[in-house]
């Protein structure tokens, strides 16, 4: 079991900026494509962004294409989440994710995830 320890969540105004960090615990995040994900009171998981284990391909949702990057530090066994020009309805619990083996899957959707993190809360007031 691989434990995601995330942080950097609180509450901001609309344009401000936060950074989250989901740190890897057992210091194996290389082994790890990983995605940011996130879910607001009465709706479904959603993905945000994601950043691949090989190459550090990075992939955005629509929604956050230009304002947030996902970025990774292996030696820091952190994975963070930049997040620029924030919207009220940005407002969620924040959750990192890691898919690991040998099998790609999907790193758009949450079953493409093997581990989750407990989650980080974001508030944006407008």
């Amino acid at each position: 079991q691989v434990q995601l320890v995330e942080s950097g969540g609180g509450s901001v105004q609309a344009g401000d900026s936060l950074r989250l960090s989901c740190a890897v615990a057992d210091g194996s995040l290389s082994s790890y494509s990983m995605g940011w994900f996130r879910q607001a009171p009465g709706k479904e998981r959603e993905f945000v962004a994601a950043i691949s284990r090989t190459f550090g391909h990075t992939t955005y949702a629509s929604s956050v294409e230009g304002r947030f990057t996902i970025s990774r530090d292996n030696a820091k066994n952190t994975v963070y989440l930049q997040m620029n020009s924030l919207k009220s309805e940005e407002t969620a619990v924040y959750y990192c994710a890691a898919q690991g083996g040998p099998i790609l899957r999907s790193l758009l959707v949450p079953t493409g995830y093997d581990y989750w993190g407990q989650g980080t809360q974001v508030t944006v007031s407008s």
